[in-house]
C-alpha cells in the first residue's frame, strides 16, 4: 500500500478533499481557535485554493459538515453561505469546552472497461456487483474517504469531541490541538480505520505563503505508532493533509483515504 501524508502549516483550519481533486488544497479555518468568557461566537471561512487559506478556486461545500459540542453532543453552524471562492458559517459556543469541526465524506467507486472505453460509476457496496454490466474488464473498486477539520476551544480544553470515529484516516492527537505553542514540540497519532497509520511522509508548510517567495515546507515521517512530532517555528495557524491509496486485494475493494486539518499556534 502506498501511503502519503502532507503536514503543511495551516493559515486557516484545513479541509479534506476528495483523493483526485488535492491539486487544489482544502481547506476550513475559524477566525481565531481559543476563547474566553461564558459564551462566544466564531466565523469559519472553507475553501479549495492553490495555496492554503487563500480563496482563488472554489467553495468548499458544507453537505457533510459535522460539529462534535464539548460534551459530545451535536452543535448547528449558523449563518451558512456559498460564495464563489469560500463558504462560510458561524459557530454559537455555548459550553465551555473544544468542539470538533469536520467536513467528512465516504463514498463507493468503480472503473471498468467496456468496449475498449474506460467508465466510471459510484453508489453503495450493496449496488456494486449488479451494476458492473457483464462483459466488462479490469474492474476496480474503492471505497474513498475524507476527512476536513479543525479545533475551537471556549475557556479551558476538553477531549469528548477528540474521540476517533474508527473510520478512514483520522488525527488522534496526544497534544491537544488548541494548547499548541511556539517552540514547544506538540505530538499527534494518524489512524487509518482505527489502526497506526506508520511510515507516513509528513509535510510541514507554514502560513502566509502569500508573502513569501519560500513556501517553507518540512518533512518528517510518523512512527510505528502512527506519531509525529512537530516543534512549531512562529505563531500563527497550520495545514495538515494526509493521504493513504491502497489496492484492491480480490473481492475486497481498495481503500483510499485523505485528511486535512487546521491547528492554531500561539506565542
Amino acid at each position: 500500500m502506498k501511503k502519503t501524508l502532507a503536514l503543511v502549516t495551516f493559515a486557516a483550519a484545513a479541509l479534506a478533499a476528495p483523493l483526485a481533486a488535492q491539486a487544489h488544497r482544502a481547506w476550513l479555518a475559524p477566525a481565531y481557535a481559543n476563547m474566553s468568557g461564558d459564551d462566544a461566537w466564531v466565523s469559519f471561512d472553507g475553501g479549495m485554493s492553490n495555496g492554503v487559506f487563500i480563496p482563488d478556486h472554489a467553495a468548499m461545500r458544507l453537505d457533510n459538515l459535522t460539529i462534535t459540542g464539548p460534551d459530545g453532543a451535536a452543535a448547528q453552524a449558523e449563518n451558512v453561505m456559498q460564495g464563489r471562492y469560500r463558504s462560510t458559517f458561524d459557530l454559537h459556543l455555548t459550553k465551555p469546552g473544544t468542539y470538533r469541526v469536520a467536513n467528512v465524506s465516504s463514498g463507493f467507486f468503480a472503473t471498468y472497461v467496456l468496449n475498449g472505453e474506460r467508465k466510471r460509476w459510484r453508489g453503495t457496496q450493496a449496488e456494486f456487483a449488479a451494476a458492473i454490466p457483464a462483459g466488462a474488464t479490469e474492474v476496480t473498486p474503492s471505497i474513498n474517504n475524507s476527512r476536513v477539520e479543525t479545533f475551537v476551544t471556549l475557556g479551558a480544553p476538553n477531549e469528548t469531541a477528540l474521540a476517533p470515529t474508527g473510520q478512514g484516516l483520522e488525527l488522534i492527537p496526544v497534544t491537544h490541538p488548541t494548547d499548541l505553542v511556539v517552540g514547544e514540540p506538540a505530538t499527534f497519532k494518524l489512524a487509518m480505520n482505527g489502526a497506526p497509520a506508520g511510515d507516513l511522509e509528513v509535510t510541514i508548510a507554514r502560513d502566509g505563503l502569500r508573502y513569501r517567495d519560500n513556501p517553507e515546507e518540512t518533512t518528517t515521517k510518523t512512527d510505528a505508532d502512527g506519531a509525529f512530532t512537530v516543534t512549531w517555528p512562529e505563531a500563527g495557524r497550520y495545514w495538515l493533509n494526509a493521504s493513504i491509496r491502497g489496492e484492491a486485494q480480490g473481492d475486497a475493494p481498495a481503500s483510499n483515504a485523505s485528511y486535512v486539518g487546521v491547528v492554531e499556534v500561539l506565542p
